[in-house]
């Protein structure tokens, strides 16, 4: 679990790491408008998108460590790329690149925690792996603030990507895609968790290949809801520095730290949530009321910041805690519901709606924020976007619990 926790910190600090970029005069310095700026960071989202399934395929079918390796250097180089670059348009297929380095990376992941994390542990695994999600953006939005201010925005980017490349001969070493594989394990324990897996796997529905799982409704239905939640999540990540800054009139280094605090609620929600879902056995009821949550709390946030920077502030930590909370549990629904020779496909394609979500939150959130002038109309249609996938998880049937008899 700590290599797959900074694995995808890394991965994170990589595609997040853009909005101090852009709150640090990015579109002045390449002498491009905010439009094209915001093109750019929703990007990304579109090579993340393409990519998630045919990676999930292999890793399924051959090797889940052996693709995040190469991933973590093609994407390393590709994030310091991003403070090289010059050009508008090699700038932008740059940032395709690194999300199609990217794509593999989180669908891998999960397949490889199907492996390792039984039922009863499955929901703080994943929580473990998301908390890649907040503890990421609260050190980088503490400390690249700082770094801008002491080396500029270009030389972060190749500073921040440095780290992912050397990180992928740590991972090779020391990471095994399946327990038998594990020299430190002892044989029994292995054969135990093995055994407990393939006894979950008999208590689930057959499915022939991944084509027969689009029949089934709630793979669909998850799709929708990860789209709508991707799209309010990231729009609210990568464009929260930039609407602090024209909030506040602070320096960079103090949008950082303003930046940072909506994230540690997040990070102990996420765990406390995992940890009673998995208690329970119980994910959707963790899901939904978390995300109208944070929905309301953006919504009382955009009526609010005209009138008080301060009060608008405090629901934006708010909507930051609650977004993030139901991670661990809606990571643990698709192998509750589907096969493993299906599992991690659909997987990948809930995770590549949530891909698109981004690239839709990101631009139209930029686009609005260019547009208005101020960060209301964004704030707005993030919190619309919350409530509505909060809504429709409710939609989902529970998955029956899987039994080992």
């Amino acid at each position: 679990m700590p290599a797959v926790f900074v694995t995808y910190s890394l991965a994170y600090l990589d595609r997040a790491n853009y909005s101090f970029g852009a709150a640090a005069g990015m579109a002045e310095t390449l002498h491009i408008n905010n439009s094209r700026s915001a093109f750019l960071g929703s990007l990304f989202f579109f090579g993340y998108f393409l990519f998630q399934i045919p990676g999930a395929a292999y890793a399924r079918r051959k090797s889940a460590t052996r693709l995040i390796f190469f991933a973590l250097i093609s994407w390393g180089a590709a994030a310091a790329l991003t403070g090289v670059i010059r050009e508008f348009w090699l700038l932008a297929l740059d940032r395709f690149l690194l999300g199609v380095a990217e794509s593999a990376i989180f669908p891998s992941i999960l397949i490889l925690l199907t492996h390792w994390f039984t039922r009863a542990e499955r929901s703080r695994a994943n929580a473990v792996l998301m908390l890649g999600n907040p503890v990421t953006v609260l050190w980088m939005s503490a400390v690249t603030g700082f770094l801008i201010k002491a080396v500029g925005w270009q030389m972060t980017f190749v500073l921040e990507g440095i780290p992912a490349i050397l990180w992928a001969f740590i991972w090779v070493l020391v990471v095994r895609d399946h327990p038998h594989e594990a020299q430190w394990m002892s044989r029994e324990c292995c054969s135990h968790l093995e055994s407990e897996l393939e006894s979950e796997q008999k208590t689930l529905p057959p499915m022939a290949n991944f084509r027969a799982t689009l029949r089934v409704p709630g793979v669909l239905l998850l799709c929708a809801q990860y789209f709508c939640w991707s799209a309010g999540i990231y729009g609210f990540v990568l464009w929260l520095p930039t609407m602090i800054g024209a909030g506040s009139a602070c320096g960079i280094e103090m949008v950082g730290l303003l930046s940072a605090v909506p994230f540690l609620p997040a990070i102990v929600l996420m765990m406390v949530i995992a940890h009673i879902s998995d208690r329970t056995l119980d994910r959707k009821r963790y899901i939904g009321p978390f995300l109208v949550i944070a929905g309301v709390a953006l919504f009382i946030s955009s009526m609010t910041a005209g009138y008080s920077f301060w009060l608008a502030y405090a629901f934006l930590i708010v909507a930051g805690g609650a977004m993030f909370a139901p991670y661990g549990p809606f990571f643990s629904i698709v192998p509750e519901m589907l096969p493993k020779n299906v599992a991690g496909e659909v997987m990948a394609l809930v995770n590549s709606c949530g891909a698109l979500g981004g690239f839709a939150g990101t631009w139209l959130v930029g686009l609005l924020q260019a547009l208005t002038g101020n960060s209301r109309a964004g704030y707005f249609l993030m919190s619309m976007l919350l409530m509505l996938a909060g809504g429709i998880i409710f939609r989902l049937k529970d998955a029956k619990p899987a039994s080992n008899s």
